[in-house]
């Protein structure tokens, strides 16, 4: 009797043990430091925790230069992207402008490490904006137009700018531009927005989403000679981090993503509701969630 209690117990614990080893891996979601790429990192996660999938959140970890290598070196396994400015950060060179154009190139530029999953409709890009004020007295539609008066003004963007070629070294590749100074700010936050009511700062770089181009009639400069490729969202994963289910799930959430509910979820943001709420009301409206 006893050995065949034995023999039982041994048994469970085999079958505990080997499910164990066999139980899918954390999934490690990471995010950029602005709210909007949290709040895509928030609903991605609630989407595979809703199906039990085991997730850890990492989220505000910083600029594509801290989060990439992090993504590299297994700290964070997912991390919401978008595809121009990767593709740039990549190849600076490459001039892929199109949303087709700019993931075709993406998929051949990403490390072996790094994997793509499938890319959302839904789109935020760079622009360059400034207020109506100073649009219209110095009569500007497109950012080639400030280049006669770039010295005298200031531009406004976050550090990174610094060094991107979405920033001020294509500036003045691209279009001749050569600003009297460059003043750091936040990623089209109430830094930046800050600094242009204030006149701190008469020229910005803002996110295409940002609910103060609407709300406040900012004037947005057309990209006339294609410094900023399309900024689709799109997944990208450490190289066998998510299996098929969680992929499929994680595709699912891309193809519903628009542009408009960025830019609705901006919105909500702006008016201080929370990040995790704003997720769960997507998540259960577009039934990832109950």
């Amino acid at each position: 009797m006893m050995k065949k209690y034995a023999l039982t117990l041994c048994s469970a614990l085999l079958l505990s043990v080997t499910s164990s080893a066999w139980a899918a891996p954390k999934i490690i979601v990471g995010s950029a430091d602005f709210p909007e790429s949290q709040l895509l990192g928030t609903i991605y996660a609630g989407a595979l925790e809703a199906q039990n999938i085991p997730v850890e959140k990492k989220l505000n970890i910083g600029s594509r230069e801290v989060y990439i290598p992090a993504l590299l070196d297994g700290s964070i396994t997912f991390i919401p992207e978008y595809s121009g400015a990767m593709l740039s950060y990549l190849d600076a060179k490459n001039e892929a402008h199109g949303s087709k154009e700019v993931a075709a190139a993406l998929a051949t530029k990403l490390p072996a490490k790094i994997k793509m999953l499938d890319i959302s409709p839904a789109e935020d890009i760079d622009v360059l904006a400034v207020t109506q004020k100073t649009a219209a007295k110095y009569k500007l539609k497109t950012i080639e137009d400030l280049k006669s008066i770039a010295g005298q003004l200031v531009l406004g963007g976050p550090a990174e700018w610094k060094t991107r070629h979405e920033g001020i070294s294509g500036l003045r590749e691209v279009y001749g531009l050569n600003f009297k100074r460059f003043k750091v700010l936040d990623v089209g936050g109430p830094l930046t927005l800050s600094a242009m009511k204030n006149n701190q700062v008469q020229v910005a770089d803002l996110l295409s989403t940002t609910p103060a181009i609407k709300k406040d009639r900012l004037v947005v400069l057309e990209d006339t000679k294609h410094l900023f490729a399309a900024q689709n969202i799109v997944p990208l994963v450490a190289d066998g981090s998510l299996d098929g289910s969680a992929a499929a799930i994680v595709n699912k959430v891309s193809a519903q993503l628009t542009t408009d509910d960025l830019i609705d979820m901006n919105e909500q943001m702006a008016e201080f509701v929370g990040v995790d709420e704003v997720a769960h009301q997507w998540l259960l409206k577009h039934g990832f969630a109950k």
